[in-house]
C-alpha cells in the first residue's frame, strides 16, 4: 500500500501545480524555465566553493594529518572512528562512505559502528554548508557560523561519544 502510494504521489504533486497554474492564469512553462535558469546561475556561482571544499579534503587526506591523529588518538577513540571525526564537518558522502566501510567491516552489532552511526547523526556538514548554502546567496562574512558550526560539530562529536560509552558500552558490560 505504502509502495503504491509513494509511487503515485509525484505525479500527483506535477498534476496539482499544472492545475493550479492553470487555474490562476500562470504561464507555467514560461515560470518553469524561468527558475531552471536561476538554478543554473546558482550552480554556476557555487562552483568555486564546491571546488575548495574538493581540495581542502584532498589535502587534507594527502598530508598525513589523519594518519598522524589516529595514532595519536587511538588510546581514547576507536581508530576506525578518527577520519569519521574530521571528514564530517567537510563531506557527508565522504562520512556515509566510511561509515559503510566500518558496518560492512566490524558488523552492525559491534560498538565502533554503533558510536560511528551516533556520530553521523550528531554533527553537520559545516564546510559543505559554508559553501553551498552562503555561497549561493553571495555571503562573505561568515567568520561567526563557521565558529559556530564548528563548536557544534565538536560538541556532538564529544556527546556522540559519550551516549555511545553510556547506552552501548554499559550494555555489553553486563
Amino acid at each position: 500500500m505504502i509502495n503504491k502510494i509513494s509511487l503515485l504521489i509525484l505525479p500527483i504533486m506535477i498534476l496539482f501545480i499544472l492545475t493550479a497554474g492553470l487555474i490562476k492564469k500562470v504561464p507555467v512553462y514560461e515560470e518553469f524555465i524561468e527558475g531552471a535558469k536561476d538554478g543554473f546561475k546558482v550552480s554556476v556561482s557555487i562552483i568555486p566553493y564546491l571546488v575548495a571544499i574538493i581540495v581542502a579534503v584532498s589535502m587534507f587526506r594527502a598530508s598525513g594529518i589523519l594518519d598522524c591523529m589516529t595514532k595519536i588518538s587511538s588510546n581514547i577513540i576507536p581508530p576506525d572512528i578518527i577520519p569519521i571525526i574530521f571528514t564530517r564537518s567537510l563531506s557527508g558522502t565522504a562520512t556515509l562512505g566510511l561509515f559503510s566501510e566500518i558496518a560492512h567491516k566490524l558488523g552492525p552489532d559491534s560498538y565502533v559502528t554503533k558510536l560511528a552511526a551516533v556520530m553521523v547523526g550528531s554533527s553537520e556538514t559545516t564546510f559543505y554548508v559554508l559553501a553551498v548554502y552562503f555561497g549561493s546567496i553571495g555571503i562573505k562574512k561568515f567568520k561567526y557560523a563557521l565558529l559556530t558550526g564548528l563548536i557544534a560539530d565538536f560538541t556532538g562529536i564529544v556527546l556522540a561519544i559519550w551516549a555511545a560509552r553510556v547506552f552501548f558500552l554499559a550494555s555489553t558490560a553486563s
